[in-house]
């Protein structure tokens, strides 16, 4: 039984709605990113077609996101209130400072945590931060990490993708994966555009972004970390995707049976024997959001296959904001213990959050 104070928090609900994956970004980032894309030694494809448009296009949805990002304040409490949520877990949007060299990227990323930090504190109710980091430089990404968390206080850390061209599967990035573990931090990897070696036939057809692009490729660097051997190594790291998983809940059949044959086969000699199956890794060291997937086919399948207490709510605010997806959510015709754990319960215990 819900008490009265937890009523009236939750209007009586039963629960309070955390969103879990919402993005920021500093004004000065974003015109430096519209900057970086109209420099004509930029070779990023994918950057240059996500900011060279969103940055500048005057169309409603484009300045309804830049406006989004940019606001930590009035304006995106209001949006909240609109819309039912409680709080916020909040990070630094694609790409992040992971597009620059590595002492622009280490600057950029000291910045824009000291401005969501300063937010944190001015609305501790209502956000709570990931620390981002420039992976261009593991060494200052860990002592960038460990500040983040430890006089900070956020808590989890954003990885946006690949670091200019490169997957985070290979070793020289591993330190942020032995600190992430020894924080008991998780970090949360969120999408970025395909890098440049895979993107043309995405760009061809005008599905690079969020529709189809954002997802292939967050669903791939996942599964590079995962059959390298990241968690057999860093066996209590945990991680975050989202977007219902990337869709690797709904492959997961096939990717335990495939993953065995190919090993069996000896097709690929640098593949590593895991200690488990790829099933195992994404039940025990990988959560999933349901950003941007407001359709309870989707998310009772993700609580079904890898469990209701590994599967969280988030919206994809400012990307996604749309208020009749709140109500969608909140209608699932789920056991009710499982709704509280996606709205309410299993973000506490993953962010350490005392609300």
């Amino acid at each position: 039984m819900v008490n009265k104070e937890a009523a009236d928090r939750t209007n009586g609900r039963g629960y309070l709605r955390i969103a879990t994956e919402e993005a920021f970004a500093p004004a000065s980032l974003l015109q430096t990113y519209l900057k970086l894309a109209n420099e004509p030694g930029c070779d990023d494809p994918g950057f240059k077609s996500l900011w060279g448009f969103y940055a500048a296009s005057p169309s409603a949805r484009a300045q309804f996101i830049m406006n989004g990002l940019a606001d930590l304040g009035a304006q995106r409490l209001a949006h909240m209130d609109a819309a039912g949520i409680d709080h916020q877990i909040i990070a630094l949007t694609s790409p992040g400072v992971q597009v620059f060299d590595a002492p622009t990227g280490t600057s950029l990323a000291i910045e824009a945590n000291d401005i969501l930090a300063d937010a944190v504190r001015a609305h501790p109710d209502r956000y709570t931060g990931m620390v981002a980091v420039a992976p261009q430089d593991p060494a200052s990404a860990v002592k960038e990490m460990e500040r983040g968390v430890r006089k900070l206080g956020f808590k989890a850390v954003i990885l946006n993708g690949h670091t200019r061209g490169e997957y985070h599967d290979d070793p020289k990035f591993w330190p942020l994966f032995e600190a992430a573990e020894a924080l008991d931090t998780p970090i949360y990897l969120h999408p970025n555009a395909p890098p440049k070696q895979m993107i043309e036939p995405f760009l061809e057809a005008g599905l690079d972004g969020a529709v189809y692009g954002f997802g292939v490729d967050t669903g791939l660097h996942m599964l590079r970390i995962i059959c390298a051997g990241v968690f057999d190594r860093f066996p209590k790291l945990q991680f975050i995707i989202g977007h219902a998983g990337e869709a690797l809940p709904f492959w997961l059949y096939r990717l335990d049976y495939m993953h065995a044959a190919t090993l069996k086969s000896n097709r690929y000699p640098f593949m590593k024997q895991l200690a488990h199956p790829i099933s195992h890794y994404l039940r025990n060291n990988i959560y999933i959001t349901n950003s941007g997937v407001a359709w309870q086919p989707a998310i009772e399948f993700c609580q079904k296959i890898i469990g209701p207490e590994r599967v969280m709510y988030a919206m994809d605010y400012p990307y996604q904001y749309v208020l009749d997806e709140v109500r969608l959510c909140d209608e699932m015709t789920i056991p009710s213990e499982h709704k509280k754990q996606f709205f309410q319960t299993n973000a506490e215990r993953v962010f350490k959050l005392a609300l």
